[in-house]
């Protein structure tokens, strides 16, 4: 703050907004520069494309483009023979979405000199970093491509946690619990919600042991509640564990309470380490009509239970939804890393460690 006026307030709020404004408008110009850069890229990998560069002018095509450009531009990067592989690579994937979404209006033929407004709002609003993740994950698979392109666009994903769910099966798992959505919500909070679920959940980021109890595995989901909430999807925000509720004259305990910012309604999370038994769905049940009466406003929307299990039979779990006139999800949940029961045993302690040290030292 300048010395020669740092006594007049209105000064300070002045210069404050200012360098609000400012970095707003470093925001917004760093968005406009990433996207008309890949605007740059998809009409660069379209005309190697479309002009079928490798064959009109042979194999060493891509190492000239790669030399001029950087000739005719030195000081930019992104002119490698390895980034215009990507370039033409990212227009190759996506270009195929026209005969895979025939719906989209504007199909990418080869002879386009623009691509479909639909499509382009989505490739041209994550980074470039992101995109080569994909392409390398998904090349052989467009729409799977699309689908993380998504995800990255609505949960905000750095490149690291891209990474991540690309390594879960996350395109496999989600809107694949088992459910009764479909008659017990309205149709478009029906969808959403469907959307949301997983089956199986990941559990993998967790470090425990085997032979491990219930208690253990819901403790272990909140000491990595960041991770868990990251595995359950956008717009969950954690309300508590071990949730009291009074119902009359008993006193309830839900495993877990979430807010769905979305969904725009309350999710009760029971979490059973045994196989599914349709018991499960009459307990859950009750919870989430307990939420509904006790902590649910007017302007939420049904409350709705996700039970994650062990195992289950799905037609077990299809007809035990079937009972139920409350909206439950049913999953299953996998956790492969486990540790030996003993494990903490074998490892030395920090005594033995700073002894180790110390002879090393002497030696």
């Amino acid at each position: 703050m300048s010395k020669l006026i740092k006594l007049d307030e209105g000064y300070k709020q002045w210069i404050s907004e200012l360098s609000e404004r400012f970095r707003i408008s470093q925001l917004r110009a760093s968005v406009r520069v990433n996207s008309e850069m890949l605007r740059f890229y998809w009409s660069l990998g379209r005309d190697i494309v479309v002009l079928k560069a490798e064959s009109k002018w042979g194999d060493g095509i891509i190492k000239a483009i790669s030399q001029d450009l950087q000739e005719a531009f030195p000081d930019v990067k992104g002119f490698s023979i390895t980034n215009i592989n990507y370039i033409k690579r990212f227009y190759l994937i996506y270009n195929q979405l026209d005969t895979i979404y025939p719906q989209i209006e504007g199909k990418l033929k080869n002879t386009d000199k623009y691509i479909c407004p639909q499509l382009e709002g989505e490739l041209f609003s994550i980074p470039w970093g992101h995109h080569k993740v994909i392409i390398d994950k998904y090349y052989q698979a467009p729409p799977k491509a699309l689908f993380f392109v998504r995800k990255t666009i609505q949960n905000n994903w750095s490149r690291s946690i891209l990474l991540n769910f690309t390594g879960t099966d996350l395109y496999e798992r989600e809107g694949k619990a088992v459910t009764n959505f479909g008659v017990t919500l309205p149709a478009i909070q029906s969808d959403l919600a469907q959307e949301m679920t997983k089956d199986p959940y990941n559990f993998d980021f967790l470090s425990i042991t085997d032979n491990y109890r219930e208690k253990e595995l819901k403790n272990a989901l909140i000491q990595n509640i960041t991770k868990f909430l990251l595995e359950l999807g956008t717009g969950f925000a954690f309300v508590g564990r071990e949730y009291r509720l009074q119902i009359g004259c008993t006193e309830k305990f839900l495993d877990m309470l979430f807010y769905n910012l979305n969904l725009r309604c309350y999710v009760v999370i029971e979490i059973k380490t045994a196989e599914f038994d349709s018991d499960n769905v009459g307990q859950l049940g009750t919870y989430v009509a307990a939420v509904n009466h006790i902590l649910k406003r007017l302007e939420d929307n049904p409350t709705i239970g996700l039970l994650i299990c062990k195992t289950k039979d799905n037609v077990l779990a299809q007809y035990a939804l079937e009972a139920s006139n409350q909206p439950i999800g049913i999953s299953e949940y996998e956790l492969t890393k486990l540790y030996p029961a003993d494990f903490k045993g074998t490892l030395p302690s920090i005594e033995d460690i700073e002894n180790e040290l110390k002879d090393n030292l002497h030696r």
